[in-house]
């Protein structure tokens, strides 16, 4: 595998647990907030300047739908983590604190609560829109050459099965009501479990995983095959 390639992955992992971290924002308290909210700006930065290739290619590739519902994923995935970084720094009281930003704290706290719900779940499909190549990286890894009759029979079962609970605790979390902003204010449970909730979020991002997946799975085969038609 090419170092630009590790360090692409590296990244993406170090990302996925900083968003994790972030969602926990009870248990750990404004600094740690702030500057894990830092960390991933950077580790943001430095995602898209690896991917500039996907810059340079906008106009010149064909649109299959496939591509078409990865480019607007991006293209939220974008807008909710912009908004998350100029609703942190508004809202930094640490980090950012000598810039003197005062005022608009109402409209910076509604935006930050919106923006990072959206976020995680933007950045779940984002995954799982990729999930391809980290599926290939493990079968490297374990030296997994080809797919059993078994994996092919479990592996959709485990992802339906975490699908099923991920969905259940996200209605019960209150997501929805975050992100169609229903409410203004977040409920912050200071005396939730550590590890119950992140096990609960871990079931949310991975839910989001699957169905992005499958949902790539299914306009690949399926509406890529008519597109190929069309052309023929």
């Amino acid at each position: 595998m090419r170092p630009k390639a590790v360090v692409k992955i590296i990244v993406d992992i170090f990302m996925t647990l900083a968003l994790l971290f972030l969602m926990g924002y009870p248990f750990w308290g404004d600094v740690a907030h702030e500057w894990a909210g830092t960390a991933m700006f950077l580790l943001f930065l430095l995602h898209h300047m690896l991917n500039a290739n996907w810059y340079k290619s906008f106009f010149k590739n064909k649109y299959p739908p496939m591509r078409i519902f990865q480019l607007l994923v991006d293209v939220l995935v974008l807008l909710a983590m912009l908004g998350l970084m100029v609703s942190g720094i508004m809202l930094s009281n640490h980090v950012f604190d000598f810039l003197n930003i005062r005022g608009h704290m109402s409209f910076a706290r509604l935006l930050h609560m919106v923006a990072s719900h959206w976020g995680f779940v933007l950045m779940s499909l984002h995954l799982g829109l990729h999930w391809n190549m980290f599926l290939g990286i493990t079968r490297k890894i374990l030296q997994l050459h080809g797919a059993s009759q078994l994996r092919k029979i479990m592996l959709p079962i485990f992802g339906a099965m975490i699908t099923v609970y991920g969905m259940t605790v996200f209605i019960q979390r209150d997501f929805l009501t975050y992100m169609l902003v229903k409410t203004h204010f977040v409920f912050l449970d200071f005396n939730a479990s550590l590890p119950l909730f992140y096990f609960d979020y871990l079931a949310i991002m991975g839910s989001f995983i699957f169905i992005a997946h499958y949902v790539s799975v299914l306009l690949r085969k399926f509406l890529g095959k008519k597109v190929h038609k069309k052309e023929a």
